[in-house]
């Protein structure tokens, strides 16, 4: 698998869309579904669409869903930050739905750590975008190989 995130529409209505969201560094992979509002994901590309124009330390904080057994289905946090270079590290934090493990309730968890670029950024902003307009049923961002 390649370095990156990839998010897949596995289902939607008219309140919000199941995404499978894959993430590899290169070496690790982790894969969860996450159940996101339509607006959140909305939101989410105008947020990156200024991030984009912070190349002087912006940093942008990606998060679906929420992390603990109290909620429902898994979870998403990934910061984004713009580094010298031109470079975007991003720290992606993962958490799947907690499911039944003997006698107690556990969900896996990964932390993956990717750098990416502004161009590779810009194609992500619009495959998201697509996505969030139900124009397309996936958005990637690329990484850089770096382990």
């Amino acid at each position: 698998m390649k370095p990156g995130i990839r998010f897949a529409k596995e289902w939607a209505d008219e309140d919000m869309v199941e995404l499978r969201i894959d993430i590899c560094d290169g070496t690790s992979a982790f894969t969860n579904r996450i159940y996101v509002g339509h607006q959140l994901l909305r939101d989410v590309v105008e947020g990156l669409h200024t991030f984009k124009k912070q190349i002087y330390g912006g940093i942008f904080n990606l998060r679906f869903g929420e992390f603990g057994s109290e909620y429902a289905s898994g979870a998403l946090d990934a910061r984004f930050q713009f580094r010298k270079q031109g470079k975007i590290l991003v720290r992606v934090s993962a958490q799947s739905g907690f499911e039944r493990f003997e006698e107690k309730e556990l969900a896996s968890e990964a932390t993956l750590y990717l750098i990416t670029e502004p161009a590779l950024l810009d194609e992500f902003v619009h495959a998201l975008d697509a996505l969030s307009e139900a124009r397309s049923d996936r958005a990637e961002l690329e990484a850089i190989y770096w382990n």
